[in-house]
């Protein structure tokens, strides 16, 4: 995988990625150089991105299990949001749901629960400025796509279903990497920096490919343009399933 990755060639900013295959039980990270004119100074699976919009997958799961403490369901309004929040990226419907799980502090207490360090989330920040590794973005997806969870049968049933409906217009990122005509099942974040007006661009999800599930995480920073973060998380991911799957 090393190998299909440096031969991608050079890129902008940074990236960071890590791979699950859920079939086989193998697992891959890589980090790119700070740049493309850097030999030093990788990234790696542990290293810190600015979480952007795949947080809410985060949020979600935290609003599941206080409703799964109080035996509870979700409201029919609560439904409604967490769907624009998901499928849509909507951010009005994230902030309210942040709230609802008491922002910072009850995504510190679920992400304890999820398996993801304490790095996640612990700044005073707003909720698309957390902070995020690939590695927790692994754990994350684990608690979602597999039993091993506190999250129920149902509440994974739900996510899953949301994720797997993205609309349209968000149709990329990681599911590049699955086979051709899958459905994609998924979450991307983006959000440019205000003051150096680079992107982050990010891509966490599930892909199917030559009778493999891969959990699929690609982050990164430093990027000129949205659409150059897009490319770059697309030939990524797609570079490293290949790797993995093909790999005897």
């Amino acid at each position: 995988m090393r190998r299909a990755l440096d031969g991608l060639g050079t890129h902008r900013g940074r990236y960071a990625l890590a791979v699950e295959d859920l079939t086989s039980g193998r697992s891959a990270a890589y980090g790119s150089p700070t740049s493309s004119t850097s030999s030093t100074s990788s990234t790696s699976s542990t290293e810190t991105f600015t979480s952007a919009s795949i947080v809410k997958v985060d949020i979600l799961a935290a609003l599941l299990l206080r409703a799964q403490d109080r035996g509870a369901q979700l409201s029919p309004a609560q439904r409604q949001l967490a769907s624009d929040m998901i499928r849509v990226s909507d951010n009005d419907a994230a902030q309210k749901l942040w709230g609802e799980i008491a922002g910072r502090q009850g995504l510190d207490a679920a992400n304890a629960r999820l398996g993801l360090s304490s790095a996640h989330a612990g700044q005073k920040v707003p909720w698309g400025l957390t902070r995020t590794t690939a590695s927790d973005q692994i754990a994350l997806l684990k608690a979602v796509f597999t039993e091993d969870s506190p999250l129920n049968a149902a509440s994974r049933s739900y996510l899953r279903t949301l994720m797997g409906t993205v609309s349209e217009e968000q149709n990329w990122g990681v599911g590049a990497a699955g086979a051709p005509g899958a459905t994609p099942v998924l979450k991307n974040g983006w959000l440019p920096d205000g003051t150096t007006h680079l992107w982050s661009v990010n891509s966490v999800g599930i892909v199917e490919r030559e009778g493999h599930r891969l959990l699929v995480v690609v982050l990164t920073d430093g990027q000129p343009t949205q659409e150059t973060g897009i490319t770059l998380v697309e030939r990524v991911a797609t570079a490293a399933v290949e790797a993995l799957v093909r790999t005897p």
